[in-house]
């Protein structure tokens, strides 16, 4: 049976069942080996999975904060337009527009160009067609051009 389990190999005789020993230890260290790779991707995994659990609650909370700075910026943006429009007086309130400070300032531009343009306009036409306030006043009449009896005459009819 010896000579059933061993090899005739360049003189030397192995084994078969060592050999076969052999190469179970070397697949049960390579094992292991495996083994410790995959324990340690596991573990990686799980760091992974923690690291994108906390990225994604960070994700949550910067879009709660954002939406809440929303809100805060659309307050601000409200009252500052309440602030102009309050020191404005002179511009209609429909004509300041715009939901940023930007586009608000450009509309109390827009409006302050368009309320000069008109007060220049109404200038203009009221210059052009000037009309004395209230009636003029009454001079006595110039009798100097009547003669003697017109005078008499217009003295007489209560002139």
């Amino acid at each position: 049976m010896a000579e059933e389990l061993g090899k005739v190999n360049g003189g030397e005789t192995v084994n078969e069942l060592d050999t076969l020993k052999m190469e179970n230890d070397l697949l049960k260290n390579e094992l292991k080996t495996k083994e410790a790779a995959i324990a340690g991707l596991e573990k990686t995994a799980k760091e992974k999975d923690g690291e994108m659990a906390a990225l994604k609650q960070t994700l949550v909370d910067t879009g709660k904060v954002q939406e809440e700075t929303k809100n805060a910026l659309g307050a601000a943006v409200t009252a500052y337009k309440d602030l102009v429009i309050q020191v404005n007086p002179g511009l209609v309130d429909e004509m300041i527009k715009g939901n940023s400070i930007g586009e608000i300032n450009e509309s109390v531009k827009s409006a302050q160009a368009l309320v000069e343009k008109v007060k220049q306009h109404v200038a203009a036409e009221s210059a052009r067609v000037r009309v004395p306030a209230g009636a003029p006043q009454r001079t006595p009449l110039d009798l100097s051009a009547l003669s003697a009896r017109e005078k008499i005459k217009y003295a007489m009819e209560g002139g």
